[in-house]
């Protein structure tokens, strides 16, 4: 490689230059015949660029060199295909339908296809279609309504804090939990593939709420450490943690009666109560804020997490549901009621969460209004997976939010319209 040090001015080596025009001028007339109609510019310094020097080559460093080819040679010689197939649970031949399982696949997790779940594929492209990103979304006015004084009211303003606080920690958590353990574990590559598109989505709507504690200028050590801090908070971070820390164990695999219980407690743990309901109370009142006009770039950033949510939960549900049908001495009695009660479990600190964030009537719903849309939720939740309901009689007093949850449907939201989202972040608007 050649360096300015090569090169030097004609004036300074003249019988080299000299040497080296001659060649030039042997080898190439046309061009320096070109040259010579050129008017000369007296003054100009001519500075012309001489044969580059080969470096001198260390000999110990030459050798060094040649023994490491030879070696890398001889490896890639030497190479033992069925030892690395076998090391990656792989088989030589190709992998059949009937051979792909949700858990305990022992075919090549490679092979995309033949689709077996193609509803898994399908949520895959659904999910790629939904694309947003959170700097898409103007905060101007929000920044304004929150730093006036007069803007909102207190109790408004702790549902938003509140809700930042507990949603930039929660999708953290969906998202340690999948790249950590559910990825590993699901032994089926066209869930797999939703998988990292839901991990993806969980780290924009980590970027979604820092961007909105950002661009309100609060406090983010207050905002980011809610989780410790505030114990309605702390409480449902601390539920979703300890059906995790079994599954995080990198030398945890499945395989017995009680390690695919285990697999399948944590996601009917994240994916029904996480969430399938620790995310509802929050989202209905930020939502509730946008439809009254109030802060409505947040609002706005967390409809579009809303369907991405909406999105991963019923995948779970689904994955949930095949591995019940493929594995059905997991389902036991025992283990029904434990979902049952884990289901709520999850209700109850939610509608502790509805209590601590509306010590009052706000936004047109209170906290009793919040524990009947949560047994409504409990209740679905159960019913998708074939478990009995356990709030008779539950009703939705927030109808609005099931349309806004439904992609196909034409929104009039916030005073724009959303006709389903599309690729690369471009959203139609009339």
């Amino acid at each position: 490689m050649l360096n300015w040090d090569e090169y030097h001015k004609e004036e300074a080596a003249p019988g080299a230059s000299a040497g080296a025009h001659t060649a030039a001028a042997a080898a190439e007339p046309a061009v320096v015949e070109a040259a010579a109609a050129v008017p000369a510019e007296p003054e100009a310094a001519v500075v012309a660029p001489t044969a580059a020097q080969p470096a001198a080559i260390d000999p110990v460093l030459e050798a060094q060199a040649s023994e490491n080819v030879a070696r890398a040679v001889a490896a890639v010689e030497s190479l033992d295909v069925e030892a690395g197939l076998e090391d990656l649970e792989m088989g030589a031949a190709r992998v059949s339908v009937d051979e792909k399982a949700m858990i305990n696949c022992r075919a090549d997790l490679n092979q995309l296809v033949p689709f077996k779940y193609d509803w898994a594929w399908q949520k895959y492209i659904d999910g790629c279609a939904n694309h947003w990103m959170p700097q898409e979304i103007n905060m101007t006015a929000d920044v304004a309504t929150w730093k006036n004084p007069e803007g909102l009211t207190d109790d408004e303003r702790r549902i938003v804090m509140r809700n930042l606080g507990y949603f930039s920690t929660a999708d953290s958590l969906v998202a340690n939990n999948l790249v950590l353990a559910i990825y590993r574990l699901i032994t089926n590559p066209e869930c797999r593939q939703y998988l990292l598109r839901q991990a993806f989505e969980e780290a924009i709507h980590t970027h979604a709420y820092q961007y909105c504690i950002e661009s309100l200028g609060m406090d983010e050590g207050e905002v980011f450490n809610m989780y410790r801090e505030v114990p309605s908070v702390a409480k449902k971070a601390a539920w979703s943690i300890s059906h995790t820390h079994e599954l995080s164990d990198p030398n945890f695999n499945t395989g017995t009666m009680e390690t695919d219980q285990t697999l399948l407690r944590n996601l009917i743990g994240f994916y029904a109560v996480t969430e399938g309901i620790f995310f509802y109370c929050g989202f209905t009142q930020i939502l509730s804020m946008g439809r009254r006009n109030k802060m409505t770039g947040v609002a706005e950033q967390f409809q579009y997490i809303l369907r991405d949510e909406s999105m991963h939960l019923n995948f779970g549900i689904d994955v949930i549901n095949q591995i019940k049908l493929e594995n059905p001495h997991l389902w036991t009695e025992e283990f029904q009621q434990e979902v049952i009660l884990m289901i709520l479990e999850g209700t109850q600190l939610e509608i502790e969460y509805a209590r601590d964030t509306m010590p009052r009537g706000v936004l047109g719903m209170n906290a009793a209004m919040m524990e009947e849309y949560l047994h409504f939720i409990a209740n679905r939740r159960l019913s998708q997976l074939g478990l009995p309901e356990q709030f008779p009689g539950a009703q939705n007093p927030f109808p609005w939010m099931s349309e806004i949850m439904d992609l196909r449907k034409e929104k009039n939201f916030f005073e724009t319209r959303v006709i389903e989202y599309q690729t690369g972040g471009a959203l139609a608007w009339d």
